[in-house]
């Protein structure tokens, strides 16, 4: 792969500027504010992080979340591009990529959860379910959906992805102008795939990354395929795609364990015992367990400051501290790969085979222990489940005869009816001249593409007024 082309400025649809508009902006630049300005992007502030329909004003939501892997990812590509200027010296690296790899991957970071549904990853796994348990009931004509789509078709809905969806909105559902929607470069579309691959193509057991899950949906493909053959990509991950996914680990591996402290999820005492625990059998000069001694003299030196708070100075201030650390092992791994990474045979994240391998790990897996598994979060994704599901049954119902010759009964029609009226006009764009199947496909998708769009609270509310839960 090479750099001139991985970081092309051309958008999908061309346009051409006004000479004497005084706008100095490079192409990323330009994206960056598409991306801010965008309801879309808005939306993440009430969208769930950890702790869904939380009113604390201290955890993360989507929104800020988002904010710190933009943060990190500009980080990590300025880092990356010194490095690659100063010590591996790619006489085919300009020094003028260094800002363009900022802007793309600060772009990115805003963009990466962006077609995420309500009520975090949950609600990615309630609407995989869904189609799962569903798909065979359902019928158009005298056959069932399971019967009548393709195999792509329903294996898009029953691996449903907050990240293929992202670059569904950004590419046509979010109308700016008309129906390419943000319109963004494709060196930026192209580093958010983080799964170069469709959903028939996905294999965990491969070994490789990039085919853990899918990238791109059918209604996407022929843009899927124009960004390969522009980026010359060609079913290989984008080489700042890995610099992506890094910058989200950093973000919520320590964010996870500050929110989960700050909401008593997890102790103090509790953090540094199973740190502790991950320890056993380590060498004494192993970084994780210099890691674990740090966490340890910042809460001493709370004590000797006389601070009121010891445990939580100590937890946040050792956060900064995992992820400086994390941010310089994921530059390492990046130089370290970076032939591997340009051919595209490198099949790991960047974390593999440092020496904070071991500490990331264990951050997730406590997280995951104490907040992502405790009673609050089970029953608040109940909740969300029982949500969830009540609006896919109504949604579907109405979708699968909407625009075809036969009446929507009175409940049909108000359903459809509060579907986004942008939303049906993309649908109505891109069913133009379709199959009869493709049409049934692109309508199902209308359903996912609304309620992806939803917030937490809407989605909430949008379940209560229509069971009259409300006075």
């Amino acid at each position: 792969m090479e750099w001139q082309r991985l970081l092309c400025g051309d958008r999908i649809r061309m346009y051409k500027g006004s000479g004497n508009s005084g706008d100095l902006r490079t192409e990323f630049e330009k994206d960056y504010h598409r991306i801010i300005g965008s309801a879309s992007f808005r939306r993440l502030q009430d969208k769930t992080q950890v702790f869904p329909l939380d009113k604390s004003d201290f955890v993360r939501t989507r929104l800020t979340h988002s904010l710190e892997v933009s943060s990190f990812a500009k980080s990590l590509g300025q880092n990356i591009s010194k490095k690659i200027l100063q010590d591996i010296k790619d006489p085919s690296f300009k020094e003028s990529y260094q800002a363009d790899i900022c802007d793309i991957l600060q772009c990115a970071g805003l963009l990466h959860d962006i077609g995420n549904p309500p009520f975090g990853h949950f609600g990615e796994t309630v609407i995989r379910e869904w189609f799962i348990k569903n798909l065979s009931k359902l019928t158009y004509g005298e056959k069932t959906l399971e019967e009548l789509l393709l195999p792509q078709m329903k294996a898009d809905l029953y691996h449903f992805e907050g990240n293929t969806q992202a670059l569904r909105l950004v590419t046509k559902l979010h109308y700016l102008v008309d129906e390419h929607g943000m319109n963004l470069t494709k060196g930026l579309l192209g580093t958010i795939i983080k799964y170069p691959v469709s959903s028939l193509e996905i294999n965990k057991e491969s070994g490789d990354i990039k085919d853990k899950k899918m990238g791109y949906y059918y209604a996407e493909r022929d843009i899927f395929a124009d960004l390969q053959e522009t980026l010359g990509t060609h079913g290989k991950r984008h080489p700042l795609t890995f610099v992506l996914e890094a910058a989200d680990d950093i973000a919520y591996k320590t964010a996870d364990i500050e929110d989960s402290f700050k909401k008593g999820r997890i102790s103090y005492g509790q953090l540094i015992q199973e740190l502790k625990e991950g320890g056993v059998g380590r060498k004494e000069d192993d970084e994780y367990l210099r890691l674990v001694e740090t966490l340890e003299e910042r809460y001493n030196r709370a004590l000797d400051k006389g601070i009121a708070q010891p445990e939580a100075y100590a937890v946040q201030n050792w956060v900064i501290r995992i992820q400086g650390r994390m941010i310089a092992c994921a530059t390492y791994g990046f130089t370290k790969n970076y032939a591997e990474i340009l051919n595209g045979t490198y099949k790991k994240d960047l974390f593999s085979g440092t020496n904070i391998e071991h500490m990331a790990y264990m951050l997730g897996d406590i997280a995951y222990r104490y907040a992502f598994i405790s009673k609050p979060i089970l029953k608040l994704e109940v909740a969300a489940e029982t949500i969830m599901n009540f609006l896919l049954d109504k949604f579907v119902d109405a979708a699968i005869y909407y625009d075809t010759d036969r009446k929507l009964n009175d409940v049909q029609e108000k359903m459809i009816a509060l579907i986004s009226d942008n939303y049906k006009a993309i649908y109505n764009i891109y069913a133009k001249d379709k199959n009869e199947i493709e049409r049934l496909y692109l309508r199902l998708l209308l359903v996912t593409d609304f309620i992806c769009g939803m917030t937490d609270s809407y989605a909430k509310l949008l379940y209560q007024e229509l069971n009259g839960l409300l006075q």
